[in-house]
């Protein structure tokens, strides 16, 4: 029969999101911290969709080390509620063994039968036909490649062997901990679920990150998934699945402008279709606009923000083109005019660093968006 289970990682359960303001009317960090929490539940429905009795999370199910008695308790109660669904947690960088100790002393105390903590470097039964290579994470920061313990673990033959790991193919460190790409190879693995990066990437047929189930970034720019694995023997090339699992989309998209284009319809030409509320923004502005567009722009962002789960308008890259006329809507004489000149020539001046040169560019524009609000 063949093998299926879902390969998921990085829940980081708990995670508060202080990164994202919180407007005065709404409570978008209450929203994401709850769909974290409800990819156990849409993680569950993946498996009974797919035939799978089987869910291995990759490292990182909680943000912390010490996660609150009400997080993990409500996690563990979720993760019961479908007792034909077997949860294999695996310690990973931020719930590591060392620093999570008290959390995996609880999991094992207090875990329902269908959740099983793999704190131990040792092969586990999954099912009759295959093995678990569990490889925790003992520390934060390690300085070797977390998947070498998968290579000397033995295992029955004629049995699947599926590795389970935290890290990365790639050592952004210095540290020597990146894991080897051809793990799957000196290990003799039919499949290697790895977790720690965020986004989908396929490292090789059997080496697999799935990403997070629910996104955290604007990095990937599309809602989170879980893979649904099948592997129908031992040395089969497995069958791979991306299931959607995220309840919000996290993307960053850029806004390119010229002289003379109306800037806020542009913006709006450029907004995603879908259920904005359940979408996290960052629109990023460049090429080149007046002091009137920029204006436009500004009030445009903020006209259409509270459609959004959460909208940023970054004009860093944005050019300012400079009009005279402009400045005369500011002032034509007086301390406002003289205000408006001194900015304009720190903001062109070749002597200033290009973020002085920016700070005054915005100080200019701020200032004409001022003047213009109160002349309406």
């Amino acid at each position: 029969m063949p093998l299926r289970f879902i390969h998921a990682s990085d829940l980081h359960i708990g995670r508060k999101f202080a990164n994202i303001p919180q407007p005065e009317d709404g409570n978008i960090r209450g929203r994401l911290m709850e769909a974290r929490h409800g990819a156990i539940t849409r993680l569950a429905k993946a498996a009974r969709d797919r035939g799978a009795a089987h869910i291995l999370l990759a490292g990182d199910t909680f943000d912390t080390a010490t996660p609150s008695p009400v997080v993990i308790r409500q996690a563990l109660a979720a993760m019961a509620e479908d007792a034909g669904v077997t949860w294999w947690l695996l310690p990973g960088n931020h719930d590591n063994l060392r620093d999570a100790e008290p959390l995996w002393e609880v999991i094992r105390r207090d875990a329902p039968a269908n959740v099983i903590a793999l704190t131990e470097a040792e092969p586990q039964p999954l099912g009759d036909g295959a093995t678990l290579l569990p490889s925790p994470v003992a520390f934060r920061a390690g300085a070797s490649d977390p998947t070498e313990p998968l290579v000397n673990m033995a295992s029955d033959e004629g049995r699947l062997r599926i590795g389970l790991a935290h890290g990365g193919v790639t050592d952004f460190t210095g540290a020597g901990d990146a894991i080897a790409p051809d793990r799957d190879r000196s290990a003799r693995l039919d499949y290697l679920a790895l977790g720690d990066w965020h986004g989908r990437l396929q490292v090789s047929d059997r080496v697999h990150y799935c990403g997070s189930p629910e996104q955290d970034r604007f990095k990937h720019g599309r809602r989170g998934v879980c893979l649904a694995v099948t592997l129908d023997g031992p040395g089969a090339v497995p069958q791979i699945a991306e299931v959607e699992t995220g309840a919000f989309l996290w993307t960053e998209q850029p806004l390119t402008l010229h002289p003379r284009q109306h800037a806020g319809r542009a913006l709006a030409e450029a907004l995603p279709e879908g259920s904005r509320r359940d979408i996290l923004l960052r629109m990023r502005a460049g090429g080149w606009a007046g002091l009137a567009d920029q204006a436009d722009l500004t009030r445009a962002a903020r006209d259409i923000a509270p459609d959004f789960a959460h909208f940023e308008l970054l004009t860093d890259a944005l050019g300012t083109q400079y009009d005279a006329g402009d400045l005369d809507e500011i002032d034509r004489a007086g301390a406002l005019r003289l205000a408006a000149d001194a900015l304009q020539q720190e903001a062109q001046s070749e002597t200033l660093s290009e973020a002085e040169r920016q700070v005054a560019g915005d100080a200019l524009a701020r200032l004409y968006a001022y003047v213009r609000e109160d002349a309406q």
